[in-house]
C-alpha cells in the first residue's frame, strides 16, 4: 500500500535580525534520527561538520562524540553570530519510502520562500543544500515570474526579488549518500562566505 501520511514540518524557521544568509535544505529526517532539536539533526549528516571546518578547523566542534549529538546551543550562538538563517524548501510531505532521501519526498505544501525573504532585510543570498530545495525554490520564484538559470553545484545565479539583489547558490548536499569527502564539500561551502554583494 503506497504511503500517504502527510508529514507537517516540526520545525519553525529560524531567522536572526540580521541574518545575511539563508540556508534552505528539503525537509528533516524523521524524529527518531535526530540527536538534536534542530536543523540537520541527524548524526551522520555532515552540515554541522562542514561549518567545523571551516570556520574552526575541527570538524568536530560542533559535535559531541560521546553521546552522538551535535551542540545545538552552540549551533544557534554560532549562527546569530555569522548571520545565518536556517529553513527548509516544504511545509509538508509525503515520504513514499522510509527514508530521508530527497528522491523519496513528495513535497506536498511547500514554504512561502518570499515570506522568509522579507522577514530578512539584510539578506544577501539563498544557500540550497541539495538538488530538491534548489528545483524548489526555483520553481517558487518561477511562479511570481523571476526565472533564475539553475546554477551549477558550487556556483550561484543572480536574481532580484520586491527590489531585492540576492544570489542563489547551489551547494551540495551534507548527506554522506551524496559523493564527495567532508573536506571538498567544506571547500565548496566555504565559497559562500568568501563572496559579498557589492
Amino acid at each position: 500500500m503506497v504511503n500517504q501520511f502527510i508529514e507537517k514540518h516540526p520545525l519553525q524557521p529560524f531567522l536572526p535580525s540580521k541574518a545575511k544568509w539563508l540556508f534552505l535544505g528539503s525537509f528533516p529526517p524523521k524524529q527518531q534520527r535526530w540527536s538534536m532539536d534542530f536543523f540537520y539533526p541527524n548524526f551522520q549528516n555532515d552540515m554541522w561538520r562542514i561549518f567545523g571546518l571551516i570556520f574552526f578547523q575541527n570538524k568536530n566542534h560542533f559535535v559531541n562524540i560521546n553521546e552522538k549529538r551535535f551542540e545545538k546551543d552552540a549551533i544557534v550562538t554560532f549562527l546569530t553570530k555569522q548571520h545565518i538563517a536556517m529553513y527548509d524548501t516544504a511545509a509538508a510531505v509525503i515520504r513514499h519510502k522510509d527514508n530521508a532521501s530527497d528522491k523519496d519526498l513528495e513535497i506536498v505544501k511547500a514554504v512561502d520562500i518570499g515570506k522568509l525573504v522579507r522577514n530578512l532585510p539584510d539578506l544577501q543570498a539563498i544557500v540550497t543544500t541539495g538538488q530538491k530545495a534548489s528545483e524548489t525554490v526555483i520553481e517558487y520564484f518561477a511562479e511570481k515570474d523571476i526565472l533564475i538559470t539553475p546554477p551549477a553545484v558550487g556556483t550561484y545565479a543572480s536574481f532580484v526579488f520586491e527590489n531585492s539583489k540576492l544570489r542563489l547558490f547551489r551547494m551540495p548536499s551534507s548527506s554522506r549518500a551524496y559523493p564527495l569527502s567532508l573536506e571538498k564539500k567544506a571547500d565548496i561551502y566555504k565559497k559562500i562566505f568568501e563572496k559579498s554583494i557589492q
